[in-house]
């Protein structure tokens, strides 16, 4: 039940960050919604795989290339949905980083289940 509700919440403030970031379009709190549970499939079967195969550069980049590794999943969610758009690289980077900050809270306000 709290995945439900950390998908929803999340799917609400993605539509709340479309409207004060430029360069990032959702329709609808309901696209936001859709969005979310899209990079919760994302990370949860792609993100791995993706990490692991640009862990090298990772490593030498002291772990900056995973925000790359970010954006390139927010913009791969772009490419599956006509509905939400992101406008490039930094705006995928910037959206993705301003995410993480929410979840990270969020996962203070209520843990994961384990």
């Amino acid at each position: 039940m709290k995945t439900i509700i950390r998908i929803v919440l999340n799917g609400v403030f993605i539509y709340l960050i479309a409207k004060f970031l430029p360069g990032v379009l959702v329709a609808s709190i309901e696209t936001g919604i859709i969005v979310a549970l899209i990079l919760a499939v994302l990370n949860a079967f792609v993100a791995p795989i993706l990490h692991l195969l640009a862990l090298p550069i990772t490593l030498l980049t002291f772990g900056l290339f995973a925000l790359v590794v970010n954006g390139a999943i927010i913009l791969l969610a772009d490419a599956l949905m006509s509905s939400f758009n992101v406008s490039g690289w930094l705006m995928a980077i910037v959206f993705s980083i301003i995410l993480a900050i929410f979840n990270f809270f969020l996962e203070r306000i209520m843990p994961s289940e384990d």
